[in-house]
């Protein structure tokens, strides 16, 4: 993938977004994406996740998030654009931070 098209991005996601799956099924909708990445929680509550792969997968992604799974409330999503780029077709949860 060339850099034209591809997209890494960082967001918080704020809200009742721990102890409602939020990790797991960001896991899970990344994959089936074939994003790479990670997701993890924050300890002031929140979730952070990073997205890597075609821009519009990366867009469709973050917009899935403002709904996450049936027992979140998303109140804020902030993204922010990163150079990191995480192994390809990888997605991991990683411990809370």
């Amino acid at each position: 993938m060339s850099e034209e098209t591809t997209k890494s991005v960082r967001i918080i996601v704020k809200g009742r977004v721990q102890g409602v799956w939020f990790r797991a099924w960001t896991q899970q909708e990344a994959q089936k994406r074939g994003l790479s990445g990670w997701v993890r929680n924050r300890m002031d509550g929140s979730v952070e996740a990073l997205f890597y792969g075609p821009k519009n997968v990366v867009n469709d992604m973050m917009e899935a998030c403002w709904n996450g799974p049936p027992s979140a409330r998303v109140d804020s999503l902030t993204p922010d654009k990163t150079e990191e780029i995480p192994g390809h077709g990888d997605f991991r949860t990683y411990p809370t931070v």
